[in-house]
């Protein structure tokens, strides 16, 4: 799979407290938490994320509690693709659940800038900066997670796995 998207860079401990602020937590319709994603770091995001767009943050993006409303509601707001110098670990898990594709990438995290388009290829872990021409390898994920990402989520791969 291939996104390309422009960037929005944040810095370390991205909780997910501000990527969902837990005030939202009383709906589980993915619309809603879309339109309150990043909220409380960035009050203009809802308003300029467009589908495809790729967020680049520091080191353990996602951490605080275990909210798989996180993951979704930077999904559904039609982010493409999470590139981090780390993740927290329960947050890591929970993209993967739900489909969200997160790549762990320092060099490319110090690199790129926001409002950089940037294209990845996803099976390969490939990171290009289109802006500036700069590439990154990102060590990507195993087949068998991959097409857990495929399929939007591990709910849906093993749906398709019965069909």
């Amino acid at each position: 799979m291939k996104v390309c998207g422009t960037v929005f860079k944040y810095g370390n401990d991205v909780d997910t407290d501000v990527i969902i602020p837990a005030r939202y937590l009383n709906t589980s319709s993915e619309t809603e938490l879309a339109a309150h994603c990043m909220e409380d770091i960035d009050k203009e995001f809802v308003k300029k994320v467009k589908p495809g767009d790729i967020i680049v943050a520091g080191d353990n993006f996602g951490c605080g509690s275990s909210r798989e409303h996180a993951p979704i509601a930077i999904k559904a707001s039609g982010v493409s693709l999470v590139i981090a110098n780390s993740f927290a670990r329960i947050f890591y898990r929970n993209s993967i659940n739900i489909g969200l594709p997160i790549l762990e990438c320092p060099e490319a995290v110090a690199a790129i800038a926001a409002g950089d388009t940037v294209s990845c290829d996803l099976a390969k872990g490939e990171i290009v900066d289109e802006t500036t021409g700069k590439t990154f390898q990102a060590e990507p994920f195993p087949a068998f997670i991959q097409n857990i990402i495929d399929k939007g989520g591990l709910i849906k791969s093993i749906a398709a796995r019965q069909n």
